[in-house]
């Protein structure tokens, strides 16, 4: 029973780790929506690994150090393989021209930002628990952000054609980078005293996972990514001395 209880939530990350590799795969080939929601389906199992593991008592080191292998892939490797190719085929960016490098890098520095995350995040792991995040989690930044903002993209391609993407795209995963190393307060999705915010973090997961399981408004997943991106960080700012 006690191999069983482990192997629950270890086998939703595994599964996670899988679809953030099949997402990769999707992309590479041309599929960038099918990517996208790949990577919003290993957000899900994320929420729903760490859920399994706290109802049945089954967290672990082994369990910890592996979840952040798989949100390394997840969130930090898929979301920058998607944004580089959105950058070949939404925004035109030419392949081994100027754009294309500085797209590249970009990306680079995303998937390097977000593994320096994780190890911090682990180096910390052992002390008191708190509601709060040091740095945006890459959870947020990878698998609720920018695979949403590539569906809507591609939804909404009369949108997408005027915005310079070519210079969009770079900026947005630099500064998404930067988030993640900063020591910003950002809040975790936990009981809180207010019964407001507790009602306002369950209606929104619930439909998250609608939005998710059934591919429809991505509009959604990204506008509440955005929201809670800047309340977070406002949340963070004005608490720091509480």
């Amino acid at each position: 029973m006690s191999v069983l209880r482990y192997s629950i939530p270890n086998s939703l990350t595994a599964l996670s780790l899988l679809l953030g590799l099949s997402s990769i795969v999707t992309a590479q080939i041309g599929d960038l929506e099918f990517a996208a929601w790949l990577i919003v389906w290993c957000g899900l199992l994320d929420t729903m690994d760490g859920i399994a593991a706290r109802l049945l008592k089954a967290t672990s080191s082994f369990g910890a150090e592996f979840d952040s292998m798989a949100d390394l892939v997840s969130f930090g490797v898929a979301p920058g393989v998607l944004i580089f190719n959105a950058g070949l085929q939404i925004a035109d960016v030419e392949v081994e021209s100027g754009q294309f490098w500085v797209l590249l890098a970009a990306c680079g520095v995303f998937v390097l930002a977000g593994a320096m995350r994780l190890a911090r995040f682990n180096l910390a792991s052992s002390k008191p628990r708190t509601g709060w995040f040091a740095g945006i989690p890459i959870t947020a930044a990878g698998g609720g952000l920018l695979s949403s903002m590539v569906i809507v993209l591609l939804r909404h391609d009369d949108i997408a054609v005027l915005l310079p993407l070519h210079l969009y795209l770079p900026v947005l995963m630099f500064v998404l980078a930067l988030l993640m190393i900063s020591r910003l307060r950002f809040p975790k999705a936990v009981l809180r005293e207010s019964n407001i915010i507790n009602a306002f973090q369950v209606i929104n997961i619930a439909a998250i996972f609608v939005c998710g399981i059934f591919r429809i408004y991505p509009e959604y997943l990204f506008g509440i990514g955005v929201f809670l991106l800047i309340a977070g960080i406002i949340a963070g700012r004005i608490t720091r001395d509480a």
